[in-house]
């Protein structure tokens, strides 16, 4: 998987000169490369099952919680229970689907929240497309962080990291061969 990140910026406007209160707008690109037919990777989203093989939220099995409602106008729900040490954060995400083109389309917005604090809402485009070997899934995420981060840099790359980890569950989840990352 690779790459292609918009300048993260604060925006300016109403939220005056208090740099707290403003959001940082970005957007990234991620792809990743398949060697099973692009409905086999839909599949993985629309499925519940195999949707909650490789979409959860950090922290305990015993904890998490899933719903999800694959169709325009649906969403996805889940929710669960990090403990690190002494930390101990209850995470939450919210999704609702806007435009679902079987086997070709994905588009959805979502809301993470930490502690019952909207920390960012994305807006999430999945492309699938042939290629010679399989299939490509290109992933463009439009976010708006909502939370003041001590250092939006890392919040950001955060976010993408964590990105990258749900789709390496995809892959492990759609495709027993993997075919290799390319740049987006």
């Amino acid at each position: 998987m690779d790459d292609d990140d918009r300048a993260a910026e604060p925006a300016a406007g109403a939220a005056g000169d208090d740099p707290a209160a403003r959001a940082l707008h970005g957007s990234f690109v991620l792809a990743v490369d398949f060697t099973v037919p692009r409905a086999r990777v839909f599949q993985g989203f629309a499925d519940p099952g195999l949707r909650r093989r490789w979409f959860r939220l950090p922290g305990p099995s015993a904890t998490a919680e899933h719903a999800l409602d694959f169709r325009v106008g649906g969403g996805e729900t889940s929710r669960n229970v990090f403990v690190s040490g002494d930390l101990r954060e209850h995470l939450a995400n919210r999704s609702h689907f806007l435009d679902i083109v079987p086997d070709t389309r994905i588009v959805y917005a979502y809301t993470a929240e930490v502690d019952a604090v909207r920390t960012w809402t994305s807006l999430v485009t999945v492309e699938l497309a042939d290629t010679p070997t399989g299939s490509r899934l290109t992933w463009t995420e439009q976010y708006a962080w909502l939370t003041a981060a001590p250092d939006a840099a890392q919040a950001v790359a955060h976010l993408r990291g964590g990105t990258r980890l749900v789709l390496n569950g995809l892959s492990a989840t759609v495709d027993p061969a993997p075919a290799t990352s390319r740049p987006a």
